[in-house]
């Protein structure tokens, strides 16, 4: 009697992801964010900079818990102790309040801030970016001229501009950077469409009937996205610069919200004899912007293709 051949064993996830040959669309997906991830694993500092982040939304998320005292407490016959003086982790400000405590709910401020600015800024300047690239002519002549006006100030002066006509706030900071932030994205989206609109394959797909809204859509967009998300992450240490500037000087987030630059600017009187008051906010704020660029470098290297290294 014949022995039958024993089934081929089914690959695992690794060899699924890793295989040259996908059968599918999805597993062409996973296998390219597979590859993409092995990549920026390999990145020491890139990685570094993640988990300084992945620390920072774990710290805001479970702040609540964390914290030894209630941020907004105050106590002034406890004000401006040292680091360590009676269970008080980084000491305490000029009213008695808790510094650690505090800096735990900033980071939610900051992490609210960069969020709202990395959804609207890289948005308004992807539609206008692949807009004023696929139509050409005079309307890309106008979107990229009022674009140059916008390019012309220092982002934080026009920032403070905006905030001036709009009123001081934490909303209306957010407003203000995301209208000084999306003109970057803006030139980076017009220049990859100026790429695209002339390859085969959207002939091809304006051929079949396609219109204007599809094509900027469903095949122009996608392949800025990547351009625009290293943008996002290395822009990501300026907004929060600028966001702590405009707290610096009283037009961010209002008192008594414990909002990094806020505190900064609290801590500038003192920073001669309590230099903690000032100076472990601003680290907190150097250490996001260095996280933020250090793994929008790694994602450089991994999502452009002109950066990989042969």
């Amino acid at each position: 009697m014949t022995e039958l051949p024993n089934p081929a064993p089914k690959p695992g996830w690794r060899e699924w992801l890793l295989t040259d040959a996908p059968t599918s669309r999805r597993q062409a997906r996973a296998a390219a964010w597979y590859a993409g991830w092995t990549n920026l694993r390999g990145n020491t500092l890139a990685m570094f900079g993640l988990l300084v982040l992945l620390f920072l939304i774990f710290c805001a998320a479970f702040a609540p818990l964390l914290a030894s005292h209630d941020p907004f407490s105050q106590d002034l016959g406890a004000r401006l102790l040292p680091p360590g003086s009676e269970g008080y982790i980084l000491g305490t400000d000029s009213l008695g309040r808790d510094i650690y405590s505090r800096l735990l709910y900033g980071a939610r401020i900051s992490l609210y801030i960069v969020a709202l600015v990395a959804l609207v800024a890289p948005l308004l300047g992807l539609i206008i970016g692949t807009i004023a690239g696929y139509a050409g002519g005079w309307l890309d002549v106008v979107l990229m001229r009022f674009t140059d006006i916008f390019l012309a100030f220092p982002r934080l002066i026009l920032a403070l501009a905006f905030v001036a006509a709009l009123g001081a706030g934490i909303e209306n900071a957010v407003l203000a950077i995301s209208l000084t932030a999306w003109p970057p994205y803006a030139r980076i989206a017009r220049a990859e469409t100026l790429t695209i609109r002339n390859s085969d394959y959207i002939h091809a797909i304006r051929l079949q009937g396609a219109g204007a809204v599809r094509i900027i859509t469903r095949h122009v967009w996608p392949l800025c996205i990547s351009s625009l998300v290293i943008r996002v992450t290395l822009d990501m240490a300026g907004i929060i610069l600028t966001a702590a500037g405009l707290g610096f000087l009283g037009l961010g987030a209002q008192p008594p919200s414990p909002e990094w630059g806020a505190m900064v600017s609290e801590g500038r009187k003192y920073i001669l004899d309590y230099w903690w008051v000032a100076t472990i906010p601003g680290l907190a704020i150097f250490a996001i912007s260095l996280a933020f660029n250090l793994l929008g470098d790694g994602l450089r290297d991994v999502l452009d293709p002109k950066e990989s290294k042969s």
